[in-house]
């Protein structure tokens, strides 16, 4: 189907909004991270080839446009869209090692591990965690209360019960047997879906959203969805993209028997779930009172996604 030509000025939108983004965030990036030349060196490089390997800067770009929405200016959001970069970063470093999915390409490179080693890798996974929360807490831009907010909400993303790390360990558990629809959701809503969720909603804290407010609760309901969107739009390309296309190793969740959208439901069911989260998350969007046009035609550029 021909997309409409209010679909295409969206997407285009969204493209051109995720460059500018990216511009922002590489070069605060770049100030926020030890130079090369910094002892440890190979640490410090591995740090620096994952980082800057060309990845698509969707949480911390995400994190711009929501708190733009909400009012905040880039200024205060910069530091802390790093700091989840910073987070995703550390998690595909590890995500990739042996011990884990043992995979040898990461954004159109050798993955950290085979670079550098594995135990320069694990060292740069962690330097990566740490130095997210360090950043936040020394951002002299957002008042202490609000500092405290941010840490707590990158560390739930994060962590466990309820964040990325839990869904990395309920997806090890899962490639033992056939996945349950209710696992593989609880598998996605923890290990991407939980840092797309505090992503939007640092940005919003930071233009000074409360948490009871009730256009934070829709962001959050927008969020969920969008991180739904991503992990079926993902999973959808793992099985129709190329190597070049993705970065990444295609193919890799089915030799692996990965519990994953298309293998559970098959292509086209699944391309129908991707349109309803889509569906879910501008309805989301309909809650809140403020200019959401930008969060919306990221929504649709996930839906659109070919890498």
């Amino acid at each position: 189907m021909r997309a409409s030509s209010e679909a295409v000025k969206n997407t285009e939108s969204a493209q051109g909004f995720f460059a500018e983004a990216r511009a922002l965030i590489d070069a605060r990036l770049d100030a926020l991270l030890p130079k090369d030349a910094t002892e440890p060196q190979s640490l410090h490089a591995a740090i620096r080839w994952s980082v800057f390997a060309g990845g698509k800067r969707f949480r911390p770009s995400l994190m711009l446009a929501a708190g733009r929405a909400f009012g905040a200016g880039d200024d205060a959001l910069l530091n802390t869209a790093c700091a989840l970069e910073m987070i995703h970063t550390y998690s595909l470093i590890h995500d990739d090692l042996p011990a884990m999915d043992d995979d040898d390409l990461r954004r159109g490179r050798p993955t950290c591990h085979v670079r550098f080693g594995e135990a320069v890798a694990i060292l740069a996974g962690d330097v990566l965690q740490t130095l997210a929360f360090q950043v936040i807490s020394e951002d002299e831009k957002l008042a202490p209360d609000v500092r405290v907010r941010l840490i707590a909400e990158l560390a739930r993303a994060a962590g466990t019960p309820y964040g990325m790390v839990a869904g990395q360990a309920y997806d090890l558990i899962a490639a033992s047997h056939e996945s349950s629809p209710e696992e593989l959701e609880r598998i996605h809503l923890h290990k991407t879906g939980a840092l797309i969720q505090a992503a939007a909603r640092s940005g919003a804290i930071i233009a000074g959203a409360k948490a009871d407010d009730t256009e934070l609760q829709a962001l959050t309901r927008y969020a969920a969805q969008l991180g739904l969107l991503f992990q079926i739009t993902d999973d959808l390309l793992d099985v129709t993209a190329t190597a070049e296309d993705l970065g990444k190793t295609p193919g890799k969740d089915e030799r692996a028997s990965k519990a994953t959208y298309p293998a559970l439901y098959g292509l086209e069911e699944a391309r129908g779930l991707a349109q309803a989260a889509y569906s879910e998350a501008c309805a989301a969007l309909e809650e809140i009172s403020r200019p959401t046009e930008l969060l919306k035609s990221i929504a649709l550029f996930i839906l659109e996604r070919r890498a």
